[in-house]
């Protein structure tokens, strides 16, 4: 290690360097606090959420996909399963509505006919 005031060789354990007298800057073991790696939190929420409640999964996953690039691109793929999942689901809710509705108008209408109204 080398003395950032006048260049010297200087122990890696020295608090001082012995050519000229000014401190050293001790080297971090640990990772700076600021550094500190960043988690895309919308993107987990986002795919735990598309099964439970898909429109809430959906917009969840679609901002963190959005997100990702802040997030090194962190959890992307899982928001893009979290986008498909929910989509998934909310076709096959609407298809379950609107096949409900034509059993249910079906029947009323075999009712309808049999009771001759």
């Amino acid at each position: 290690m080398f003395c950032t005031n006048c260049g010297k060789e200087i122990n890696e354990n020295a608090y001082v360097c012995p050519g000229c007298g000014a401190l050293v800057q001790p080297k971090s073991t640990s990772a700076p606090e600021n550094g500190a790696k960043k988690t895309n939190v919308l993107a987990i929420v986002g795919f735990v959420l598309s099964f439970l409640f898909p429109i809430a999964g959906l917009i969840c996953s679609i901002i963190g996909h959005r997100n990702a690039a802040q997030y090194q691109d962190q959890y992307k793929s899982l928001a893009l399963a979290g986008i498909i999942i929910s989509a998934v689901a909310l076709a096959l809710s609407l298809l379950a509505v609107v096949l409900g509705l034509l059993w249910v108008y079906g029947i009323l209408g075999i009712i309808a006919s049999v009771s001759g109204v």
